[in-house]
């Protein structure tokens, strides 16, 4: 089911896209239980280049970050959703708890993060503007979480 891109295949992608000029995007995450506000998210990510490409935290990653609860969904769940989303182009899966190595990897034209990240504090912006990237932040148009809808069903269906 899983709709990832292997590390090795996504670098030949990124020599290939490279070549032909095209910007591609880099975000990161966890995307646990996609919602509106995830898919707003990446859509405005996309606009900023050709190629969006997605690191998405493997569920061990998640474990660690977010707790042994999470992620409600199985990173090769999680993978398809996004894969099959129209702005995504590719999505690749990290290990590690942050996606530093990857972007190290790939060396994205644009990175970004949600408005709730600092640019300054965006992991992986000395790689990329070292390289001649971007690093910026994306506003969110509406106050949704993942936590938020687990909270949300956990109160409504626990009385």
């Amino acid at each position: 089911m899983s709709s990832s891109t292997s590390l090795s295949e996504l670098k030949a992608v990124r020599s290939k896209l490279k070549a032909e000029g095209k910007k591609v995007v880099f975000t990161n995450g966890v995307f646990d239980l996609i919602h509106a506000g995830h898919v707003d998210y990446l859509s405005k990510a996309k606009k900023l280049g050709d190629v969006l490409v997605v690191g998405l935290n493997s569920d061990d990653s998640v474990k660690r970050i977010k707790g042994y609860k999470r992620p409600i969904l199985k990173q090769e769940e999680r993978a398809f959703i996004l894969s099959n989303l129209k702005p995504v182009d590719y999505v690749v899966l990290f290990d590690e708890d942050t996606p530093e190595k990857l972007i190290s990897e790939i060396i994205p034209d644009i990175l970004v993060k949600g408005a709730d990240w600092a640019v300054e504090k965006i992991v992986g912006k000395e790689i990329v503007e070292k390289n001649g990237g971007k690093v910026m932040n994306i506003e969110f148009v509406n106050d949704q979480s993942t936590s938020k809808i687990i909270d949300l069903i956990v109160n409504r269906y626990s009385k």
